[in-house]
């Protein structure tokens, strides 16, 4: 591969080139943004970019020794992280000249396994729907979802090969599959929040966009400290999974691009192996939506409460309509719905006795035209409120020429099985 393409490389090939130093990080690093210089012009992916700092740490890396699983791999990072040496203004020009003292916890533990932060990523204003300039690199007129737009642009428009995203609603699984990528959601709580602009503890989840199903292992090992995601893509791809295939109560919402996708995964799943069964609906599932919204109202509300208090007037009509929706939830209600989350998180995993995953929809359809909007979370909200580990499989294109996929949902703490069977999938349904 020429040095002007090494921006082709997935971060799970490249990281092993430059860990037998076949491969030095500063081509790798100065090949990306030679590819952020020709195309974030019209994309839009960064909010801010540090190319001498980036390629000085990366030649600092190619001299020493191997720091760790990330080393000398280029990094994107969402703008609602803290970086001590970028600004961070959490998509908001409340905080248009913020600049943190300390790296968030997940951002210092990249840099430690030897990643080369490149830039910060667009986010949608404090990670909820009000978007950024972000296009979707496939047809610029088109949203790449929300809110880990930039993330997930830049990862699809090899701009890098990892990216920092996190999820609230649905802003991890929604861009990875408006943008054909793949994007991992762990488990709540496998991963340190320290230093993320915090918005509804209950329901934050930081994760990760890749190329493919090891990509997002390999960032995902880093942000958990567990090997095992790393090592599940590298198993037996022969061993197929035990897979439930669950419409949801609003598969009535999908159009006719997902239905094709989802008759081609059970087909083609089916005849490679795998155990393909329908996942029946568990009693009351359909109230989860409602659920997962009044959470999130109540605690960004709360959350952002200096920002409600002091810049009203800066910030998006949309987002003072989440904060007064969420200040009708008295702290009553809240705990009764914290209450009734608990209790759904111990019911679901009934469902994964007879599966190891739950294959379900991602989103609605392709990415929607305009750049008013970021999309429908409908398909992530129940699965981020009951806190399980996801995975959004790209693999089919729609009646537009835009990607469609499906999600991969496992049982709660399961994410190194998760990954493997996100890999078995990922290869049989894009051979």
């Amino acid at each position: 591969m020429s040095q002007s393409k090494l921006y082709e490389l997935g971060a799970a090939h490249a990281a092993t080139l430059i860990a037998c130093r076949e491969l030095k990080s500063e081509d790798l690093v100065r090949s990306c943004l030679e590819r952020v210089s020709e195309r974030d012009t019209d994309i839009h992916a960064f909010a801010h970019l540090d190319a001498l700092a980036a390629l000085a740490h990366a030649r600092a890396l190619d001299s020493g020794p191997i720091k760790g699983l990330l080393h000398g791999l280029p990094l994107g990072v969402k703008d609602l992280f803290d970086t001590a040496d970028l600004p961070t203004s959490y998509g908001s020009s409340v905080y248009a000249n913020h600049r943190p003292v300390a790296d968030a916890a997940s951002v210092a533990m990249c840099r430690e396994a030897g990643a080369v932060v490149l830039g910060k990523t667009v986010t949608s204003e404090f990670a909820f729907f009000h978007p950024g300039p972000t296009c979707n690199p496939h047809h610029r007129l088109h949203t790449p979802g929300g809110s880990s737009s930039g993330s997930a642009a830049a990862v699809a428009d090899r701009m890098l090969s990892l990216a920092l995203g996190t999820q609230t609603s649905g802003s991890i699984i929604r861009p990875a599959a408006f943008c054909g990528i793949v994007g991992f959601k762990p488990t709540n709580g496998r991963v340190m929040s320290a230093g993320v602009k915090s918005l509804s503890p209950t329901l934050d989840v930081i994760g990760g966009f890749g190329r493919s199903v090891p990509d997002a292992a390999l960032l995902g090992a880093v942000l958990t400290g567990d090997t095992r995601l790393m090592d599940a893509t590298a198993q037996d791809l022969d061993n197929p999974p035990r897979i439930g295939f669950f419409a949801t109560p609003n598969w009535g919402d999908v159009d006719a691009d997902i239905q094709t996708a989802w008759m081609y995964a059970e087909q083609t799943l089916s005849k490679a192996g795998a155990s393909c069964n329908i996942a029946p609906t568990p009693t009351g599932f359909e109230s989860l939506v409602q659920l997962q919204k009044e959470i999130c109202s109540y605690e960004m509300a709360h959350s952002l409460s200096h920002e409600r208090l002091r810049h009203r007037a800066q910030i998006s009509a949309a987002l003072n309509g989440l904060f007064d929706e969420g200040m009708k939830v008295d702290g009553i209600s809240h705990a009764q719905n914290l209450m009734l989350t608990q209790e759904w998180r111990q019911k679901i995993q009934q469902m994964f006795v007879d599966h190891d995953v739950i294959l379900t929809p991602s989103t609605l359809g392709e990415a929607p035209l305009g750049l008013d909007s970021t999309g429908d979370p409908l398909f992530c909200r129940s699965w981020t409120l009951l806190g399980l580990p996801c995975v959004h499989i790209p693999f089919a294109t729609g009646h537009r020429g835009l990607p469609v996929g499906l999600q991969l949902v496992a049982a709660h703490g399961d994410d190194h099985r998760l990954l493997a069977a996100a890999h078995w999938v990922h290869q049989r349904l894009t051979q």
